[in-house]
């Protein structure tokens, strides 16, 4: 087994690989529904009550690794099926609850759905209560809580709902398309979609038509991830696989740096526009805020835009740790740019799905940006960049950033700023706790992360963000 944080990851990589394994030798429409039998064999269950409904849990995981429903483009969808074991969402009373004489609950429900029974033990009438929490503020024994399922815990932009079947639904209005719910979910009940095929589709077409050529780019959070292997034994197994080249996304980074702090210099105020997922929040939540993002592309858009316009007949693959890529290549601005976003889980599924086991072969480069453009892959990065780029550049301005961690940081920021008591010129958001390394599509998630990222900064300390642009241009 490869290592995955939990066994929702390895479900997932089980069907990605074999789907990918059934298109590699054009057997898949043939044998899809020999894939759940494989997978669970049975004939005893292991993760639900019968085997059959964990075969047919397979099948819904299948239809999103094949892409999904073509007409809707969200990334992040609820498998309903496996969405049906976590207890009830709401105010509940526990066993803490005393009878008091007070009923301070009963008083305070507007809706009149507290009533009691004959020990004097209160109760929730779900058909009345709207779960405003005001019972639960006033029990002197904190005997009322409010359940909150992992998903809705995980998702800070509050996209999660529950709906009349019991099940999660999305407020697409609302999501980010970050993938904490994916990650955080305990049985894997939400998955994000799957352009693997499509990538195996342009890799397949390379070999058909010697012109066509199928980049490579990958984010700098990759020195983070597959580390049972050499990172440049990672560049030989993208290769293997049919693409013509890998370029490290930190080129675009170091482009991103340069053109941001310019743009920071001249309006002042800005927010960075990196991650899709912090881009899609302000949107949402800020609209009025919306004038301080960032006019550059992120660092994947920025550096396939170069790509595209200097390589004839390709395609532009980035492989990452973000779901909200995904969403991101759908849009007008990065769409021409980038063909497929395939995130590192189901990177290593495209491995074993050719039996490629990287740590046989030799190391490859991935030598060409400076350590500024690999650092974007950690919270604070990007801030610290920008800063640099106006050193390199000999121009007098204070930057003042805040490094925000996670949505809960960024939502301070952004209401600090609408409020205009931000003691900030730049806020560099970050949806993920920890940056890109954070990512729900890594294969593995920790404070080691960091660590790596910076080490594989460090290997290239010497180039400065200006060295890197004038072999661009």
């Amino acid at each position: 087994m490869r290592k995955f944080d939990t066994k929702i990851q390895y479900l997932k990589y089980k069907v990605l690989r074999e789907v990918a394994k059934e298109a590699w030798e054009g057997t898949l429409l043939n044998n899809i529904y020999d894939i759940p039998k494989r997978i669970v064999p049975g004939p005893k269950p292991t993760m639900r009550c019968c085997v059959y409904k964990e075969r047919a849990d397979i099948e819904e995981r299948i239809k999103l690794v094949m892409g999904g429903d073509p007409k809707d483009e969200n990334v992040i969808q609820v498998i309903s099926l496996a969405c049906d074991e976590c207890p009830t969402a709401g105010h509940e009373v526990t066993s803490t609850c005393r009878g008091c004489l007070a009923h301070r609950c009963e008083d305070v429900c507007k809706r009149g759905a507290i009533s009691f029974d004959e020990n004097h033990v209160a109760h929730i009438d779900k058909s009345k209560c709207i779960e405003c929490g005001k019972c639960a503020a006033v029990c002197p024994y904190s005997a009322i809580i409010n359940r909150k399922r992992p998903c809705q815990m995980a998702c800070k932009a509050k996209a999660i709902q529950i709906n009349e079947d019991d099940a999660a639904c999305i407020d697409y209005e609302k999501c980010t398309s970050c993938g904490a719910c994916v990650y955080t979910c305990p049985f894997g009940a939400i998955m994000d979609k799957s352009y693997i095929l499509k990538v195996i589709d342009m890799l397949q077409r390379s070999v058909r038509e010697s012109s066509f050529k199928v980049l490579a780019v990958v984010a700098p959070a990759i020195a983070s991830q597959f580390t049972y292997a050499k990172l440049g034994q990672v560049v030989s197994g993208i290769k293997k696989l049919g693409f013509y080249s890998v370029t490290e996304a930190a080129l675009g980074a170091d482009l991103v740096a340069a053109e941001e702090s310019r743009e920071l210099v001249e309006r002042g105020f800005l927010t960075s526009s990196c991650c899709p997922a912090f881009v899609n929040y302000i949107k949402a939540n800020y609209p009025q805020l919306s004038q301080y993002i960032s006019s550059s592309l992120s660092p994947m858009a920025t550096i396939a835009k170069y790509l595209k316009e200097n390589t004839k007949n390709c395609a532009v693959v980035f492989i990452g740790p973000c779901t909200a890529k995904k969403k991101e290549v759908l849009s007008d601005e990065v769409r021409p740019y980038v063909d497929a976003v395939l995130t590192f889980e189901e990177l290593q599924a495209l491995f074993d799905s050719r039996d490629i086991d990287i740590t046989t072969l030799p190391e490859d480069e991935l030598n060409n940006a400076s350590y500024f453009g690999r650092i974007f892959a950690r919270c604070g990065g990007l801030s610290d960049a920008v800063q640099e780029a106006i050193l390199e550049r000999g121009e007098k301005f204070e930057v003042k950033p805040i490094s925000c961690n996670g949505i809960d940081e960024c939502k301070i920021a952004l209401l600090k700023k609408s409020k205009n008591v931000l003691d900030a010129n730049f806020i560099e958001g970050m949806a993920c706790v920890g940056g890109c390394v954070g990512g729900a599509g890594c294969l593995t998630h920790g404070e080691k992360n960091r660590e790596y990222v910076e080490k594989h900064g460090m290997e290239v300390w010497e180039k400065t963000i200006a060295d890197v642009i004038s072999q661009l241009t």
